[in-house]
């Protein structure tokens, strides 16, 4: 047995690697829908939006999905094109839009929630709550 030592004693190392495979696996999943893992965490981030606030911003959907905005310009442009997302300029400020999940977007969306639920099952088991707040606490120390 190889004794860990160096990179392998942090957990930060780990966290990185485990982050990794969990993204290969959600990638080649979500491929099988047609969707990427960027495109469906903005796919879910803007739905979630629309239903808890009504239709966000382009750039309340980035900063949900902790994304680019620059990124997220380019991939809501495909996804636009796809007919997944729908948007309007912003009644309010004609320089942003809203952006509204389509029926067709609705759907896959709820497919790939499906998908990304049942792979989280596999990797953190049936109770992550204690997971999910070490990652929170940990994600929230990028906003601050």
């Amino acid at each position: 047995m190889i004794e860990e030592s160096g990179p392998m004693l942090s957990p930060g190392f780990w966290l990185h690697h485990a982050a990794l495979a969990w993204r290969a696996e959600l990638d080649q999943r979500l491929r099988t829908i047609g969707l990427t893992p960027t495109q469906f965490m903005l796919l879910a981030s803007a739905g979630w939006l629309e239903h808890t606030q009504g239709a966000p911003t382009q750039q309340q959907v980035a900063a949900q999905a902790g994304a680019d905005r620059m990124m997220t310009s380019k991939v809501v442009k495909t996804l636009l094109e796809a007919e997944l997302l729908s948007r309007e300029v912003d009644p309010d400020d004609s320089r942003a839009y809203r952006l509204r999940l389509t029926t067709k977007g609705r759907k896959l969306t709820r497919q790939a929630t499906e998908i990304a639920r049942t792979l989280d099952t596999e990797y953190f088991g049936d109770a992550p709550e204690a997971l999910r707040k070490t990652f929170r606490q940990i994600a929230n120390r990028r906003s601050t």
